[in-house]
């Protein structure tokens, strides 16, 4: 007890010295979480060596010094894998690092020399420290918060809104099972329990066809959760606000009041401490989208993705902050969106690909401005998969890709134009557009260090306000 006391009174200590920042790194699943974070401490670290950082002033000005992994505060929470997945990245052939399946966390201390303006220009060489939180976590659990805002009857409700004639061909058998149900009648256990594996086997089925709306998320990832009860129920469809009053006065032993029960066990003990413990303090955030996934993959997982990412960002807390708020009420304060694999089109559709992502999270944006948080919008690549070559086609210079597929195949593409709105139905019908997964490039082709595209952009929005 006096040791956490301690720790959190020296975190208080460097808030209100405004010397620490807590950044939450948030994506689902596939979107580049592990990627971000690795290639996030690889550039600071390696600051003024090999990592190209032209776009944040600090290291521009030679005022970066580097960054250094210490140890983390929490010791019941894993260190993030920063070596293995540089490992991965450095093997023979490369690979992407393992995907994130649990949470872990890192600190950072960054050092940098202070700005010196005016007549203190040029005088002294006192440095000075910013404490870097990041925290990791499976991109499935994240889709769990918006599960805070409901009850059963509600999420149930939703849950039927969300299946499309796609998504209910793949969830055919745990419909066929559930319809069969009678809310009032008295729960089997073993009965209930198979028909949340088919929900279940739906879920990921659907996630394997690229579709993004998934809850729960502990369904697809359970983790030490697997085979629980608290993960043994679904939603019921068919329900009705109308049938509140009525289903909520079934006896306890009942299908509906058992399946009820279960949610809120799953709401109150594995989400919202998930919440309460990772998510209240956040300082700052990048949303990592992959939008050129969504629009390879068509127009209703294109529409799902939205739809996930709008619900999501309602379970933040965004605004302005005083010293006092930062201190006993942190909010988000600043936001990045950003496209990733930015690598994976030829650069002059980057503007194509910024302007989609905007169009896709229009409605969060707006209420983001209207709340005065500021936000900025781009497309990376956090570890350059490609490269970029001129070739003469038809007695034209036209711009490509070169790269690795993850068979080991090398090919020459252009993979189609970015729409710079939401796509109509004519594109979607000549299916312009054609994504191709690149391993990342082997140490012989990329030179020193890990390329990328406006890592430092984005750093320089997430902190480099704090290295002035």
């Amino acid at each position: 007890m006096r040791r956490t006391l301690a720790r959190e009174l020296n975190n208080l200590i460097e808030r209100g010295r405004d010397r620490q920042l807590r950044l939450a790194v948030t994506g689902l699943s596939r979107a580049g979480k592990t990627a971000f974070l690795t290639s996030l401490v690889y550039q600071l670290r390696h600051a003024g060596l090999e990592a190209r950082l032209d776009l944040l002033p600090a290291a521009r000005d030679g005022r970066l010094l580097g960054a250094q992994r210490v140890a983390q505060k929490d010791l019941g929470v894993p260190r993030f894998p920063y070596d293995q997945a540089m490992a991965a990245l450095e093997a023979t052939p490369p690979r992407w690092p393992e995907p994130t399946r649990g949470i872990s966390e890192l600190r950072l201390h960054i050092r940098y020399r202070p700005e010196r303006n005016g007549l203190f220009k040029g005088l002294g060489s006192d440095s000075a420290t910013l404490t870097l939180d990041l925290f990791d976590y499976p991109g499935e659990w994240l889709l769990d918060l918006p599960l805070l805002e409901h009850d059963y009857l509600s999420w149930s409700r939703r849950q039927q809104a969300t299946l499309s004639p796609e998504r209910r061909a793949l969830a055919k058998d745990w419909l066929e099972a559930v319809d069969r149900l009678d809310p009032a009648a008295d729960a089997d256990e073993a009965e209930l329990a198979a028909i949340a594996e088919r929900y279940a086997e739906g879920l990921r089925s659907a996630r394997e066809e690229g579709f993004s709306d998934l809850q729960p998320g502990r369904f697809l990832l359970p983790g030490d959760l697997e085979g629980a009860p608290v993960l043994q129920f679904f939603p019921l469809p068919g329900l009705d606000e109308d049938d509140r009053r009525r289903l909520e006065a079934l006896p306890e032993q009942s299908i509906y009041q058992t399946l009820a029960r279960r949610f809120d066990h799953y709401r109150q003990h594995v989400v919202k401490p998930f919440y309460r413990e990772h998510f209240r303090r956040f300082d700052r955030q990048i949303v990592l989208v992959d939008v050129l996934g969504a629009l390879n993959a068509g127009p209703e997982r294109f529409e799902d993705l939205s739809r996930a990412l709008a619900t999501l960002m309602q379970s933040f807390d965004y605004g302005q902050r005083s010293l006092l708020s930062r201190l006993f009420s942190p909010r988000i304060d600043r936001l990045a969106i950003a496209a990733t694999k930015a690598d994976h089109v030829t650069p002059e559709q980057h503007a194509n690909l910024v302007a989609l992502l905007e169009a896709l999270l229009a409605e969060p944006i707006k209420d983001l401005r209207f709340a005065d948080v500021p936000l900025s919008a781009l497309s990376l690549a956090s570890i350059r998969a490609t490269q970029v070559q001129a070739v003469k086609h038809q007695g034209k210079h036209e711009t490509v890709l070169r790269g690795m597929t993850l068979k080991g195949e090398e090919t020459l593409m252009f993979p189609g134009e970015v729409p710079p709105r939401l796509p109509r139905h004519d594109f979607w019908a000549r299916q312009g557009f054609a994504f191709q997964a690149f391993r990342p490039l082997s140490r012989d082709a990329r030179g020193e260090g890990l390329p990328h595209i406006r890592m430092d952009a984005a750093l320089d929005w997430l902190i480099g306000d704090k290295l002035t």
